[in-house]
Protein backbone atom coordinates (compact mmCIF):
# COMPACT_ATOMS: atom_id res chain seq x y z
CA UNK A 1 0.00 0.00 0.00
CA UNK A 2 1.30 3.72 -1.15
CA UNK A 3 -0.39 6.43 0.79
CA UNK A 4 1.22 9.57 0.44
CA UNK A 5 1.08 13.17 0.64
CA UNK A 6 3.11 15.63 -1.73
CA UNK A 7 4.47 19.00 0.16
CA UNK A 8 5.37 22.28 -1.34
CA UNK A 9 4.19 26.17 -2.16
CA UNK A 10 1.81 26.81 -5.26
CA UNK A 11 3.80 26.45 -8.21
CA UNK A 12 6.22 23.85 -6.94
CA UNK A 13 4.82 21.66 -9.54
CA UNK A 14 3.18 19.17 -7.07
CA UNK A 15 -0.19 19.09 -9.79
CA UNK A 16 2.18 17.74 -12.73
CA UNK A 17 3.84 14.97 -10.49
CA UNK A 18 0.55 14.05 -9.01
CA UNK A 19 -1.13 13.19 -12.11
CA UNK A 20 2.28 11.00 -13.11
CA UNK A 21 1.87 9.14 -9.58
CA UNK A 22 -1.69 8.92 -9.27
CA UNK A 23 -1.26 7.04 -12.78
CA UNK A 24 2.00 5.00 -12.30
CA UNK A 25 1.13 3.57 -9.09
CA UNK A 26 -2.81 2.97 -9.66
CA UNK A 27 -3.81 5.19 -6.65
CA UNK A 28 -6.53 7.94 -6.31
CA UNK A 29 -5.46 11.79 -6.12
CA UNK A 30 -7.45 13.17 -2.95
CA UNK A 31 -7.87 16.79 -3.31
CA UNK A 32 -10.05 18.49 -0.51
CA UNK A 33 -11.74 20.80 -2.71
CA UNK A 34 -12.60 18.09 -5.01
CA UNK A 35 -13.73 15.86 -2.35
CA UNK A 36 -16.01 18.73 -0.55
CA UNK A 37 -17.86 19.32 -3.53
CA UNK A 38 -18.38 15.18 -4.78
CA UNK A 39 -19.66 14.71 -0.78
CA UNK A 40 -22.12 18.25 -0.98
CA UNK A 41 -23.38 16.80 -4.22
CA UNK A 42 -24.06 13.09 -2.60
CA UNK A 43 -25.89 15.17 -0.05
CA UNK A 44 -23.83 12.90 2.57
CA UNK A 45 -24.45 13.49 5.91
CA UNK A 46 -21.15 14.74 6.45
CA UNK A 47 -21.31 16.75 2.87
CA UNK A 48 -24.32 18.75 4.43
CA UNK A 49 -22.69 19.97 7.10
CA UNK A 50 -19.81 21.13 5.07
CA UNK A 51 -22.30 22.66 2.42
CA UNK A 52 -24.40 24.45 5.77
CA UNK A 53 -20.84 26.52 6.36
CA UNK A 54 -19.69 27.05 2.70
CA UNK A 55 -23.40 28.66 2.20
CA UNK A 56 -22.22 30.84 5.40
CA UNK A 57 -18.83 31.70 4.12
CA UNK A 58 -17.17 30.29 6.17
CA UNK A 59 -14.00 27.50 6.81
CA UNK A 60 -15.31 23.87 6.77
CA UNK A 61 -14.14 22.71 10.25
CA UNK A 62 -11.13 20.29 10.60
CA UNK A 63 -13.26 17.68 12.20
CA UNK A 64 -15.81 17.65 8.62
CA UNK A 65 -12.78 18.08 6.67
CA UNK A 66 -11.17 14.33 8.77
CA UNK A 67 -14.59 12.74 8.55
CA UNK A 68 -14.79 13.51 5.11
CA UNK A 69 -11.15 12.07 4.55
CA UNK A 70 -11.94 9.03 6.51
CA UNK A 71 -14.90 8.25 4.39
CA UNK A 72 -13.23 8.82 1.37
CA UNK A 73 -10.39 6.76 2.06
CA UNK A 74 -12.43 3.79 3.25
CA UNK A 75 -13.88 3.47 -0.36
CA UNK A 76 -12.98 0.29 -2.39
CA UNK A 77 -10.46 2.61 -4.88
CA UNK A 78 -8.20 3.71 -2.17
CA UNK A 79 -7.19 -0.18 -0.77
CA UNK A 80 -4.25 0.03 -2.55
CA UNK A 81 -3.20 3.38 -1.42
CA UNK A 82 -3.92 6.84 -2.10
CA UNK A 83 -2.34 10.28 -2.70
CA UNK A 84 -3.54 13.58 -0.68
CA UNK A 85 -2.91 16.63 -2.89
CA UNK A 86 -3.12 19.74 -0.99
CA UNK A 87 -3.62 17.78 2.29
CA UNK A 88 -3.09 18.71 5.22
CA UNK A 89 -2.76 22.43 4.72
CA UNK A 90 -2.17 23.38 8.35
CA UNK A 91 -0.71 21.99 11.72
CA UNK A 92 -3.63 21.25 13.10
CA UNK A 93 -5.04 19.07 10.14
CA UNK A 94 -1.86 17.39 10.58
CA UNK A 95 -2.19 16.36 13.94
CA UNK A 96 -5.87 15.59 13.22
CA UNK A 97 -4.65 12.85 10.38
CA UNK A 98 -2.45 11.44 13.30
CA UNK A 99 -5.39 11.39 16.05
CA UNK A 100 -7.49 9.82 13.59
CA UNK A 101 -5.30 7.14 13.13
CA UNK A 102 -5.04 7.82 9.54
CA UNK A 103 -1.23 6.49 8.57
CA UNK A 104 0.71 8.21 6.13
CA UNK A 105 3.46 6.19 4.18
CA UNK A 106 5.55 8.81 2.50
CA UNK A 107 5.67 13.02 2.94
CA UNK A 108 7.47 14.20 -0.07
CA UNK A 109 8.02 17.61 -0.25
CA UNK A 110 8.97 19.45 -3.99
CA UNK A 111 10.73 22.04 -2.59
CA UNK A 112 11.24 25.55 -4.94
CA UNK A 113 12.63 28.68 -3.90
CA UNK A 114 10.54 31.78 -3.68
CA UNK A 115 12.37 33.91 -6.45
CA UNK A 116 12.12 31.13 -9.13
CA UNK A 117 8.29 30.22 -8.15
CA UNK A 118 7.25 33.85 -8.81
CA UNK A 119 9.24 33.31 -12.13
CA UNK A 120 7.13 30.55 -13.35
CA UNK A 121 3.95 31.67 -11.95
CA UNK A 122 4.07 34.92 -13.18
CA UNK A 123 5.72 34.19 -16.72
CA UNK A 124 2.41 31.98 -17.48
CA UNK A 125 0.13 32.90 -19.89
CA UNK A 126 -3.22 31.15 -21.26
CA UNK A 127 -5.36 30.63 -24.09
CA UNK A 128 -8.72 31.21 -22.54
CA UNK A 129 -10.53 29.10 -25.28
CA UNK A 130 -9.01 26.01 -24.95
CA UNK A 131 -6.68 26.36 -21.44
CA UNK A 132 -3.14 25.80 -23.19
CA UNK A 133 -0.82 27.54 -21.73
CA UNK A 134 2.71 28.90 -22.39
CA UNK A 135 4.98 30.37 -20.55
CA UNK A 136 7.38 33.51 -21.39
CA UNK A 137 10.78 32.10 -20.81
CA UNK A 138 10.30 28.28 -20.45
CA UNK A 139 7.15 27.31 -22.98
CA UNK A 140 6.64 30.69 -24.85
CA UNK A 141 4.18 31.00 -28.09
CA UNK A 142 5.95 31.94 -31.63
CA UNK A 143 4.15 34.99 -31.51
CA UNK A 144 4.46 36.86 -28.58
CA UNK A 145 1.25 36.76 -26.44
CA UNK A 146 -0.80 35.10 -29.03
CA UNK A 147 -1.65 31.51 -28.95
CA UNK A 148 0.11 29.05 -31.32
CA UNK A 149 -3.03 27.72 -33.27
CA UNK A 150 -5.34 30.01 -33.15
CA UNK A 151 -3.84 33.81 -33.11
CA UNK A 152 -5.96 34.50 -30.32
CA UNK A 153 -4.61 36.78 -27.73
CA UNK A 154 -3.24 35.27 -24.79
CA UNK A 155 -3.69 36.45 -20.85
CA UNK A 156 -2.26 36.45 -17.43
CA UNK A 157 -5.23 34.91 -14.98
CA UNK A 158 -5.55 36.88 -12.43
CA UNK A 159 -4.13 34.29 -9.70
CA UNK A 160 -0.55 34.50 -11.51
CA UNK A 161 -0.20 38.26 -11.14
CA UNK A 162 2.77 39.44 -9.25
CA UNK A 163 0.35 40.50 -6.10
CA UNK A 164 -1.40 37.65 -5.65
CA UNK A 165 1.70 35.06 -6.22
CA UNK A 166 3.03 36.93 -3.50
CA UNK A 167 0.54 36.33 -1.00
CA UNK A 168 -0.47 32.74 -1.78
CA UNK A 169 3.22 32.07 -0.62
CA UNK A 170 2.85 34.19 2.43
CA UNK A 171 0.12 31.80 3.31
CA UNK A 172 2.02 28.96 2.50
CA UNK A 173 5.27 30.01 4.77
CA UNK A 174 2.48 30.62 7.72
CA UNK A 175 0.24 28.06 7.78
CA UNK A 176 1.60 25.17 5.61
CA UNK A 177 5.45 25.45 5.39
CA UNK A 178 5.65 24.44 9.40
CA UNK A 179 4.53 20.89 8.24
CA UNK A 180 7.92 20.82 7.20
CA UNK A 181 9.15 20.55 10.80
CA UNK A 182 6.49 18.28 11.66
CA UNK A 183 7.25 15.56 9.78
CA UNK A 184 10.79 16.00 10.30
CA UNK A 185 10.05 16.38 14.03
CA UNK A 186 7.77 12.83 14.03
CA UNK A 187 10.56 11.12 11.89
CA UNK A 188 13.19 12.23 14.69
CA UNK A 189 10.75 10.86 17.54
CA UNK A 190 9.50 7.56 16.05
CA UNK A 191 11.17 6.40 12.72
CA UNK A 192 8.77 3.12 12.71
CA UNK A 193 5.67 4.99 12.65
CA UNK A 194 6.52 8.31 10.90
CA UNK A 195 6.25 8.70 7.27
CA UNK A 196 9.18 8.19 4.99
CA UNK A 197 10.29 12.60 4.51
CA UNK A 198 12.12 12.89 1.57
CA UNK A 199 12.68 16.65 -0.12
CA UNK A 200 13.49 17.03 -3.88
CA UNK A 201 15.03 19.45 -5.79
CA UNK A 202 12.27 21.16 -7.12
CA UNK A 203 14.29 23.29 -9.51
CA UNK A 204 14.92 20.20 -11.82
CA UNK A 205 12.97 19.49 -14.68
CA UNK A 206 9.80 17.86 -15.04
CA UNK A 207 11.77 14.18 -15.53
CA UNK A 208 14.15 14.80 -13.34
CA UNK A 209 11.63 14.85 -10.13
CA UNK A 210 9.94 12.21 -11.26
CA UNK A 211 12.51 10.33 -11.79
CA UNK A 212 13.39 10.62 -7.83
CA UNK A 213 10.01 10.44 -6.53
CA UNK A 214 10.37 7.55 -8.48
CA UNK A 215 13.28 6.09 -6.87
CA UNK A 216 11.75 6.96 -3.71
CA UNK A 217 8.58 5.00 -4.21
CA UNK A 218 10.37 1.64 -5.62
Amino acid sequence: MLRIMLLGCPGAGKGTQSEYISQHYAIPKIATGDMLRAAVAAETSLGLQAKEYMDNGQLVPDDVIIGMVKERISQADCQQGFLFDGFPRTLAQAQALIDADIKLDYVIEIAVESQEIVKRLTGRRVHPASGRVYHVDFNPPKVADQDDNTGEPLIQRDDDTDATVLKRLKVYDEQTKPLIIFYQQLVAEDKNLAPVYQRIDGAMSVAAVREAISTILG
